[in-house]
C-alpha cells in the first residue's frame, strides 16, 4: 500500500501548548502510513530537535523573512535583490500594522500581503494540516494542493477576539476545522453556523508513556517544605500577576514553599523585577525554558494554573498524567479538563483565592490524596485523536462522526 502524504504547517516550534502538540503528534504517527513533510515559517524552537528524523522539514518560504524583520532592513534587502512586488508589499503590510493595535485582528488584516508574496507549495498532498489560526491555515489554505484540508484552532475563538468575517472565507474551503476541547467546538460553532458541521473535537495529543519516562531523569532538586510549580508562556493572560500576589500573600502568612515557574516569554524582565519588589527571591524562581519540565513537575507538591484563559491547557494535561493535584483558575474552558474537587481545584481569578486554595490543600492531605486517586483512574491517552488524522488523510471523513451524525 502506498503511503499518504501528509503535510503540517506551523509558524515555529517556539515553546507553546500547540506546538508541544504538534510534535506529540509527529512522535505518535505510525510512519509505516505516512510520508510527512513539516513546513515552519521560521525553523526555529525549543521543540525543533524533538521533531522526528522521519519527518521532512521544508525550506521555509524564503519571501517571508521579508514581514519578519524590520522594515528598513526588509525594505534594503528587497531593494538590493530588485524584489518590488515584496517592497510595495511590505510597506502595505507596515502600514497596516501600525494602525492595529489588536494582535489576532492585526493578523488578519496583513496576511494579504504577506501571501501576495508567497509562492505556492510545490507537489501535492493527501491531507494539508493548517496546525495553528491565522498564517497556518490562511497558508494552508491559498498555497497548498491538497486532496483534504484540516484547519486548527487552539483556543476559544473568541477569547482570541479575532473577526468571524475574515475566517470565514478560508474556513468555507477546509474538508474539517478541529479545536481542542468541547467548549472550544460550541463557541465555532456559535460563531460560524453556516458551516457548524465543519468543526470537530480534536484533543491535545500527549506521549504519556514519554513524559513518565522524562520525569524521571535527575535534576538538581533540593526538596523544600512545599514545592509549586507553574508552567506557561511569559505574557499576561497566564497571570503570573495573581501568581506574584498569592505568593506574596503566602509569605506574608509565615508558609515556607518554592514556587518554580517554567517558561519564557516578554514578560521576563518584568516578573523579575516584580519578584524583586515584593521580597520573593527566596520563594519564586523563573527557570526559564526547559526541554524536560517533568521532573519539576514530578517533584513538585501541587501544579498550579493561573491563566485568565486557554482553549486546553497542555501543560495541565501534563499535571495530570503525573498526578499531581492541580489547584485553577476558573477560566471559560477549564470545567473540560478539571472536574471541581475530584481532578483539581477550581479558584476564582484572584490572588487571595489562589493563596486561600494552596493554604487548605496543605492543611488538609486526605484531600490531595483523593485528587490524585482520582487522577490515577482518568483516561490520559490520546490514541483515538491520532485515529482522526489517520480517518481524515485516508478517506476525507471522520467514521465516527458519521456514526453519530447517522443516529440523529
Amino acid at each position: 500500500m502506498d503511503k499518504k502524504r501528509l503535510l503540517f504547517v506551523m509558524n515555529n516550534l517556539h515553546c507553546g501548548g500547540a506546538e508541544k502538540a504538534l510534535v506529540s503528534l509527529l512522535q505518535t504517527l505510525d510512519y509505516a502510513q505516512f510520508e510527512v513533510d513539516l513546513l515552519l515559517f521560521r525553523k526555529e524552537g525549543l521543540f525543533l530537535k524533538q521533531v522526528p528524523k522521519t519527518v521532512n522539514l521544508l525550506e521555509a518560504p524564503s519571501a517571508y523573512s521579508y514581514f519578519d524583520m524590520s522594515f528598513l532592513k526588509a525594505i534594503l534587502k528587497a531593494f538590493v535583490s530588485l524584489k518590488w512586488p515584496i517592497i510595495w508589499n511590505r510597506i502595505a503590510f507596515t502600514k497596516v500594522y501600525k494602525s492595529e493595535s489588536h494582535p489576532g485582528i492585526r493578523e488578519q488584516k496583513t496576511w494579504k500581503y504577506i501571501s501576495a508574496s508567497l509562492p505556492k507549495l510545490k507537489g501535492h498532498y493527501d491531507l494539508a494540516v493548517g496546525f495553528l489560526e491565522n498564517a497556518p491555515n490562511n497558508y494552508c489554505i491559498e498555497k497548498v494542493s491538497a486532496h483534504y484540508k484540516l484547519g486548527m484552532i487552539h483556543s476559544d475563538y473568541e477569547a482570541l477576539g479575532l473577526d468571524p468575517h475574515r475566517d470565514l472565507h478560508y474556513f468555507e474551503k477546509f474538508t474539517y476545522i478541529a479545536t481542542i476541547s468541547e467548549q472550544c467546538v460550541a463557541v465555532l460553532q456559535r460563531n460560524f453556523t453556516s458551516i457548524s458541521n465543519k468543526f470537530i473535537l480534536l484533543k491535545n495529543i500527549t506521549a504519556v508513556q514519554l513524559i513518565h519516562q522524562l520525569a524521571k531523569e535527575p535534576i538538581a532538586f533540593t526538596k523544600s517544605a512545599l514545592d509549586l510549580v507553574t508552567i506557561g508562556r511569559l505574557v499576561p493572560l497566564k497571570g503570573f500577576d495573581l501568581l506574584l500576589d498569592a505568593a506574596a500573600q503566602l509569605k506574608d502568612s509565615g508558609l515556607a514553599f518554592k514556587w518554580y515557574i517554567i517558561g519564557d516569554g516578554p514578560m521576563r524582565e518584568e516578573l523579575r523585577q516584580q519578584i524583586l519588589h515584593l521580597q520573593l527571591t527566596e520563594q519564586v524562581f523563573l527557570l526559564g525554558l526547559l526541554e524536560n519540565p517533568y521532573p519539576y513537575l514530578e517533584q513538585c507538591d501541587f501544579y498550579v494554573h493561573t491563566s485568565k484563559y486557554e482553549g486546553k491547557s497542555v501543560a495541565i494535561d501534563e499535571a495530570k498524567i503525573l498526578g499531581k493535584p492541580i489547584i485553577v483558575t476558573n477560566f471559560s474552558t477549564v470545567k473540560d479538563q478539571i472536574i471541581h474537587q475530584q481532578t483539581g481545584w477550581i479558584v476564582e481569578m484572584d490572588g487571595k483565592a489562589i493563596a486561600n486554595a494552596i493554604q487548605f490543600f496543605v492543611e488538609n492531605k486526605a484531600i490531595t490524596t483523593t485528587l490524585r486517586q482520582q487522577l490515577a483512574l482518568e483516561e490520559m491517552t490520546t490514541e483515538g485523536e491520532v485515529e482522526k488524522i489517520v480517518q481524515i488523510a485516508h478517506k476525507g471523513t471522520l467514521l465516527t462522526l458519521d456514526h453519530k451524525q447517522n443516529e440523529n
